[in-house]
């Protein structure tokens, strides 16, 4: 097995190969390299950006398939997802109250 460099942030979070911040549970998608000046070099840049981020450098084996092998430890709490609302759904007050007409016809009988 050979030793891959992987980055994390303070919140425990991986970088992405996408550049963003991923909890982990997908290995395939994390941003891995096995030279440490690859990861020193992203790792400044990565902090240019973001400022408040403090990202640490952290060593690991590689599996059979060249992906990092992390420790349930390592591993933070996942992010809940959100599931997205249709619009149709997001405003419930325009299903409730009925329209000026039906009321109007409603007090006539």
């Amino acid at each position: 097995m050979t030793e891959l460099y992987i980055l994390r942030n303070q919140q425990g979070y991986f970088l992405g190969k996408q550049k963003d911040w991923l909890d982990g549970r997908d290995r395939g998608a994390l941003y891995k390299t096995p030279h440490k000046d690859e990861a020193i070099n992203l790792k400044v840049e990565v902090s240019a950006k973001d400022f408040e981020q403090r990202i640490r450098i952290l060593p690991c084996q590689a599996d059979e398939r060249g992906l990092p092998v992390l420790a349930v430890d390592d591993m933070p709490t996942p992010r809940a997802k959100v599931k997205p609302v249709p619009a149709e759904e997001a405003d419930p007050a325009s299903e409730t109250s009925p329209e000026p007409s039906e009321s109007a016809s409603s007090a006539e009988d």
